[in-house]
């Protein structure tokens, strides 16, 4: 885990964020030199009124100082913000980035509940980082440097004790952080089990009510909740207690100047107003490094998500982005050439060998988990091999243009996803710009003319989220609609007849006949319907493939 206050990794990572440091950095420096100059005109001004005049000078100096420096904390306000934002929008991204190039495996391997967390609630706690403990963290290096510099001048011992004391404060800061760190680390686990946890529960609420397991799993969240509250609480108390340390050890300091600086004032040894400078410019010098150890604590949260998608964003291998000229072409003849694929925990195909030649049709039968769909995410590049490769007219796909390959080949998975958007939209999705008479022609062929008139607006009308206010079989006819709109020469379905009633079976088998006619087309199937218009039958069982006795053409419908 990072435990510096700033990680250097952010600023190669999010290069929109150098003109903000930059910037904080500069307000931060005039900041320092408005303190100074503050505290100089207002140390003249308090000396001239002990004698009974005004010094019109000093006060007009105070005065233009004062404004200054409200303007500089404004605009330091306005800076970090804007550099927060930058930041969440650039990390969550790149997040996402990230799980488009790794594929659905690595979004199981690290949990989407813990992924979810850390790209809502985790990063949002970077606020506190940028706009709170960011900005002291620069006036922590500025201010007390000025203050020391302009000390040194007025009166080298006063200088000389507060150079001694200074260190003190990130002493003492660090080593109550280092506690404070654990205890965040131990604070954000628990709250990412508790986040993926209760997405897993949410999702398969239905199955938890039916087993009547609804109310053990919501005890299971409470105490989980319960650890994080406590984990939570832990971290406050020793926020708090670093809080009480710093202020001790700053007013400590502060003590220690104004003492011998009062002492030697009343021998005479030390003039009024070189006085009252040492006394205004020294608690200014422990302030920022007192603030800056305060909010550090109330930012650690966010501290440890930064550190995390950093961590996660940055392991991501780069997309392949392809070679001159390797772009496959999918009217010619793809090979699986001793393919394996291990995921973390199993190995999903061991040394599958397949030659798939133009406009054959191929289904895929075999029990859940036998790596029927590794198969298709093998074709979509959503999956590398571990060993081997795949070739579509002698490309590899690992070194092809993957953006390419993918306009070439429609998808129908098992569980289409649908998204808060007008039904047109949807059936649009991987053609935005799709005119309407090409929009019209595909819903016809995938038979969902008469769900678009039972719509209150046609194709206007607004779904909700994944698709609600569809029944099963109208969403696999929109994800059809889709692939019809894609006019592809290659074509996947995931079991599209899965979880269907007969009536809907029916319109999508006929849907999807007219889809592969003409097409290379594999069919992972568990219908014995969608087998009839197939030319080889492939079974998928323990990683291995073997290919069954062809269909004979008398039989296929």
């Amino acid at each position: 885990m990072n435990r510096r206050p700033f990680d250097p990794r952010l600023v190669r990572r999010v290069p929109a964020a150098r003109r903000d440091l930059v910037l904080l950095t500069l307000l931060g420096v005039l900041a320092a030199g408005l303190v100074v100059a503050q505290a100089t005109a207002l140390a003249g001004l308090l000396a001239t009124a002990f004698t009974g005049r005004l010094d019109r000078a000093a006060l007009t100096g105070l005065l233009v100082a004062v404004a200054a420096r409200s303007l500089v904390v404004w605009a330091q306000g306005a800076v970090s913000a804007r550099l927060a934002a930058t930041v969440k929008a650039a990390l969550r991204a790149d997040l996402l980035g990230a799980v488009a190039r790794h594929g659905p495996g690595w979004v199981a391997g690290q949990r989407a509940g813990q992924l979810a967390t850390l790209a809502g609630r985790g990063l949002d706690a970077l606020d506190a980082y940028f706009t709170g403990y960011l900005p002291q963290l620069v006036l922590s290096i500025t201010v007390p440097v000025a203050v020391l510099g302009r000390v040194l001048f007025a009166d080298w011992s006063s200088a000389v004790i507060i150079a001694l004391t200074l260190p003190l404060i990130p002493i003492f800061g660090a080593l109550l952080g280092w506690q404070a760190q654990a205890a965040t680390e131990r604070q954000w686990r628990r709250l990412s089990l508790l986040g993926g946890h209760f997405l897993d529960m949410v999702a398969g609420l239905p199955t938890l009510r039916a087993f009547g397991r609804a109310r053990a799993q919501t005890d299971a969240v409470r105490r989980m909740a319960d650890g994080h509250r406590i984990a939570t609480m832990k971290t406050l108390r020793i926020a708090f207690l670093s809080a009480l340390v710093l202020e001790l050890v700053a007013t400590l300091s502060v003590a220690l100047v104004a003492v011998p600086v009062g002492i030697r004032l009343l021998d005479g040894g030390l003039a009024l107003q070189t006085a009252l400078l040492v006394l205004l410019l020294t608690p200014e010098a422990y302030l920022p490094l007192r603030a800056a150890g305060s909010r550090f604590h109330a930012s650690m949260e966010g501290l440890t998500a930064l550190d995390e998608a950093l961590t996660l964003s940055g392991s991501a291998p780069p997309a392949p982005t392809g070679h001159a000229g390797a772009r496959p072409d999918g009217r010619a003849e793809i090979r699986f050439e001793s393919v394996t694929v291990e995921y973390e925990r199993t190995t999903a195909l061991r040394d599958v060998s397949l030659t798939i030649r133009p406009g054959e049709r191929i289904a895929i039968i075999g029990p859940s988990g036998a790596g029927k769909s590794t198969l298709l995410n093998l074709l979509l590049g959503l999956v590398s091999p571990t060993e081997g490769r795949v070739t579509v007219g002698g490309v590899d796909l690992a070194d092809a243009d993957l953006e390419s390959w993918r306009r070439q080949v429609a998808w129908v998975p098992q569980r289409a996803h649908l998204f808060a958007a007008s039904l047109a939209d949807n059936i649009r999705l991987g053609a935005p710009d799709t005119p309407p008479p090409a929009l019209a022609a595909a819903v016809h062929a995938a038979a969902l003319d008469e769900v678009v008139d039972a719509l209150p607006d046609g194709l206007d009308t607004l779904l909700g989220e994944r698709g609600h206010g569809l029944s099963s079989g109208q969403r696999q006819r929109v994800a059809l609609a889709r692939a019809f709109l894609r006019d592809a020469p290659v074509v996947l379905l995931d079991e599209p007849t899965a979880r269907l009633d007969a009536a809907a079976e029916a319109a999508v088998l006929s849907a999807t006949r007219q889809l592969v006619a003409d097409r290379t087309a594999l069919l992972v199937a568990h219908r014995p319907a969608l087998l009839a218009d197939v030319d080889r039958i492939l079974r998928v069982e323990d990683g291995r493939v073997t290919e069954l006795a062809p269909v004979p053409v008398g039989e296929r419908r």
